[in-house]
């Protein structure tokens, strides 16, 4: 079972909460046969021998923090962080990083990248001095090259392409 240590204070401010380790034998062994393989990640490795040493419960050596950091090179907060995602949310998302959430792909495919182009090196529309990137984006959703875009899509599509307005060339 898994439980929280006691409460650190410092005057009346908490500090950190120790997280207690207590592997299954499951656990353990499953720790063990990752170790043994050794085809993971440097801290996937790392994380997994930091679990099997700061193992509070029965056969387990129960290191403290101090230990852990000298045996690892590694710091406090990595050790801290890797006992709160175990008792917290099992032993994958303590050993395995978290996928990205936020991440872009792009959103224009080559034949949508060069209608932008064309249309970044051409006139400015009536009125407007020069092409912006919000016009450039509401113009491409207008002509119906794609459903919806932002201007920072844009920004980032233009940048890098020497088509660019801010390219200049050294050379």
């Amino acid at each position: 079972m898994k439980e929280y240590g006691p409460l650190v204070h410092s005057g009346e401010i908490p500090v950190m909460v120790r997280y207690l380790v207590r592997l299954t034998e499951a656990e353990r062994h499953t720790l063990e046969q990752l170790l043994m393989k050794g085809r993971h990640a440097a801290t996937t490795l790392t994380r997994a021998r930091i679990l099997l040493k700061a193992d509070q419960g029965e056969g387990g050596p129960g290191w403290s923090d101090g230990e852990l950091v000298e045996a690892f090179d590694t710091s406090l907060s990595t050790i801290h962080r890797v006992r709160q995602a175990f008792v917290e949310s099992g032993l994958d998302a303590a050993l395995y990083r978290k996928k990205p959430t936020g991440r872009q792909f792009h959103k224009l495919d080559g034949a949508q990248e060069a209608r932008l182009i064309a249309l970044a090196c051409g006139p400015a529309p009536e009125g407007h001095a020069r092409w912006t990137l919000k016009l450039l984006a509401q113009h491409l959703v207008a002509l119906e090259v794609v459903p919806a875009i932002s201007p920072e899509c844009v920004r980032t599509t233009l940048k890098k392409t020497r088509s660019s307005r801010g390219y200049t060339s050294n050379g």
